[in-house]
């Protein structure tokens, strides 16, 4: 099995900081913990540089993220979600926002990480969200 390429082993390693952080309730700066988080297993630098941006930028828009999310999740408030599907969501919804990466390629990496770390259900309910968010963002 080839290795995956370097943008969706950092997309991992900012959803493994952006879970820590969630599951630690939220009370430590994001960008201290993923550092924490990466030096405890070792993460290499040319990952840390990629997911560092999109751990920043979830620190950076984390209340518009927030609101942009539970607008979408009418019927599910963000803090009912699992951990896995709302850090994906946080970390997808930064970079739709904030980086360049095309809407399409966001969508499939999050879905990868909903079900690699979560379930079938979990990268179903992750693309419909990120669908719609993509959509009213304009990028799709």
């Amino acid at each position: 099995m080839a290795k995956p390429r370097l943008e969706t082993r950092a997309r991992s390693r900012a959803l493994q900081a952006v879970y820590a952080w969630d599951v630690r309730g939220r009370t430590d700066v994001l960008t201290t913990v993923a550092r924490t988080v990466w030096d405890d297993i070792g993460i290499p630098r040319d990952e840390r540089m990629f997911a560092s941006l999109i751990v920043a930028a979830v620190e950076k828009d984390l209340a518009p993220i927030d609101r942009d999310l539970e607008s979408i999740t009418t019927n599910w408030r963000l803090d009912r979600l699992g951990a896995i599907e709302r850090c994906v969501l946080r970390i997808a919804a930064a970079e739709l926002r904030q980086m360049d990466t095309p809407a399409k390629v966001v969508l499939q990496e999050a879905v990868r990480l909903a079900e690699r770390f979560g379930s079938e259900q979990s990268a179903k309910f992750v693309n419909g969200v990120l669908d719609a968010l993509a959509r009213r963002l304009d990028k799709l």
